[in-house]
């Protein structure tokens, strides 16, 4: 192993070059990146969730940014007006890198050390990584001894990796956010709609993690998601997920990227029960409809009162994505006594998050929406018409905003729509 060299003996002009996500991002390589731009003939950099601050938006100076979501860091290059967005569904990326649509030249990864065979894993994400390590023309590893060995997908040797360089630090671990009054009744409505033996995907943040806590009383949960955090790390100690009842992958809980602190990574390595898996397969369609149960339990920005879902800009910015949401929420109307879940709370500061008219785009259409949750309670859309979802809706809104929302719900009625 040795420094970082010059990177423009393995990026070209032009090409496109990605990376893990949040915690795997290869820090020693990104910010060789950036330091070594002005000699790298302008790449494409293709982002995920950024939590390091590495890039920063005077850095369009000798980059072009493009991502499929405007979360974490992203939203500082968002706000500057120099990112670039890939609306797709989530499980459409690595279709996308593997017929060229989206072009992948260069893959940077953060991996493990080498086991007793020397494989390294590649740590806390497999995800889309394994599409782009299919189309790229090279792959730079990152070798952290602070990475935790993972059972997942694919393990790396050494003949497959162009460049290998060391370091040893801790990965980037996500603070835990503190669940308020709000997010705490919410995961309360969101509780009492799950049994035993259901399988989960949830999101990240106070809001999931406040549902996560709440089911401290089931047994035999079962998980199945795109990222998983802490607040599932607990509930497997806890003895409440044990997977045990999963119709498939039993007794293992299935992700694609780890997203959590360091507890989180101390519970993932070698841990047998715990396996990381593309996107190919934890957000197929036909995977999620096999599984029983499923429940996912997805966010957004605001859902107006046809149940149309924006979960991709707030005030003009774009500070979320398209996603996996609508995989996973499709996946769970498949399954059989599957629920698909979408919560928030009813209001941000004065405004409403009930609106009669999406003030950004439509992420998930009214005809998958479901089971909308706030803190006032659960409305559910299975089978209803548009004049019958007003008056759901209207219930779970913020009191305050209830009239004014009324006046305003001949914008989806029915005649009108």
């Amino acid at each position: 192993m040795s420094g970082v060299p010059d990177l423009s003996a393995f990026i070209h002009p032009g090409d496109t070059v990605l990376w893990g996500q949040a915690g795997a991002e290869p820090l020693t390589l990104t910010r060789a990146l950036v330091e070594q731009r002005q000699r790298l003939g302008r790449p494409r950099l293709f982002l995920g969730i950024g939590q390091s601050g590495v890039l920063q938006p005077e850095h369009a100076d000798a980059f072009d940014f493009l991502a499929y979501c405007g979360s974490g860091s992203n939203r500082a290059l968002a706000a500057a007006g120099v990112l670039d967005i890939l609306p797709c569904h989530y499980s459409q990326l690595p279709a996308l890198m593997r017929c060229g649509a989206l072009r992948v030249d260069v893959v940077m990864l953060q991996v493990s050390p080498p086991d007793e065979q020397g494989r390294h894993s590649l740590g806390l994400a497999n995800e889309y990584l394994l599409a782009a390590l299919d189309s790229a023309r090279v792959v730079l590893a990152e070798v952290n001894d602070q990475v935790p060995w993972t059972h997942g997908e694919r393990c790396l040797r050494g003949d497959e990796i162009d460049l290998r360089v060391g370091a040893s630090y801790a990965p980037w671990a996500a603070e835990a956010t503190p669940a308020g009054p709000v997010e705490q009744d919410i995961a309360r409505h969101v509780a009492g709609l799950i049994d035993d033996g259901c399988t989960l995907q949830t999101g990240l943040g106070a809001l999931p993690d406040a549902v996560l806590r709440a089911l401290v009383d089931r047994r035999d949960l079962g998980v199945h998601s795109g990222v998983i955090g802490d607040g599932v790390a607990a509930l497997c100690e806890a003895g409440v997920v044990t997977n045990a009842r999963k119709t498939i992958d039993r007794g293992v809980s299935v992700g694609g990227l780890l997203m959590g602190s360091a507890r989180l990574h101390r519970f993932a390595h070698r841990n047998e029960r715990l396996r990381l898996r593309s996107t190919d397969y934890t957000h197929d369609a036909s995977v999620l409809a096999a599984i029983d149960r499923f429940v996912a339990v997805n966010s957004a920005i605001e859902v107006d009162l046809s149940g149309q879902v924006n979960a991709e800009v707030a005030n003009g910015v774009y500070v979320g994505a398209v996603g996996g949401a609508l995989d996973f929420l499709r996946g769970a109307q498949r399954s059989r006594g599957g629920l698909p879940i979408i919560a928030l709370p009813s209001t941000t500061g004065a405004r409403s998050r009930i609106v009669a008219r999406l003030s950004g785009p439509v992420s998930t259409p009214r005809s998958d929406a479901a089971l909308i949750v706030t803190e006032h309670g659960v409305a559910d859309l299975r089978g209803l018409p548009l004049s019958r979802r007003v008056d759901r809706l209207l219930a779970i809104a913020d009191p305050r905003h209830r009239d004014a929302l009324a006046r305003d719900a001949r914008l989806v009625h029915p005649r009108t729509a």
